[in-house]
């Protein structure tokens, strides 16, 4: 998924394995791209799975003081979160201590690995019956 405000970015789904680069696309947001398109916003989906090439570092503060926070751990599975707001940020990664920093807040050129995409669950198509009744045994 890619956050409301990269709505009018041209964008594409994650792959496992890609490496990804966090950028300021100058639209109130930053986000992943990949080497190939800087231009282009890498979505990802709730579950997947990154590992970063070292520290992650963040902008944190408010309306005056900004300061950078080290986050000690190089792996994070990417959340939705404030769901009911559309106003807000939603795209957060979560890290292994349950701390959880909005996308967006990520300094840029930081790079991470897509270990793992979400499993994608599909609904079952139901057997017609004629299979059913001729798949019984006596």
């Amino acid at each position: 998924m890619c956050d409301y405000s990269l709505h009018t970015v041209k964008s594409r789904p994650a792959k496992a394995g890609e490496i990804l680069t966090t950028r300021d696309f100058h639209t109130g947001t930053r986000g992943f791209v990949a080497s190939e398109d800087e231009s282009m916003a890498v979505c990802l989906r709730p579950g997947t799975e990154l590992a970063f090439a070292g520290d992650v570092e963040c902008v944190r503060g408010g309306f005056l003081f900004w300061r950078r926070k080290l986050i000690k751990h190089r792996t994070a599975i990417f959340r939705q979160i404030n769901q009911d707001d559309p106003s807000v940020h939603h795209d957060a990664l979560e890290f292994p201590d349950g701390e959880v920093v909005l996308v967006t807040s990520l300094c840029e050129c930081q790079q991470a690995t897509v270990l793992q995409l979400p499993v994608e669950v599909k609904a079952a198509t139901p057997e017609p019956a004629a299979q059913r009744q001729s798949s019984h045994v006596v």
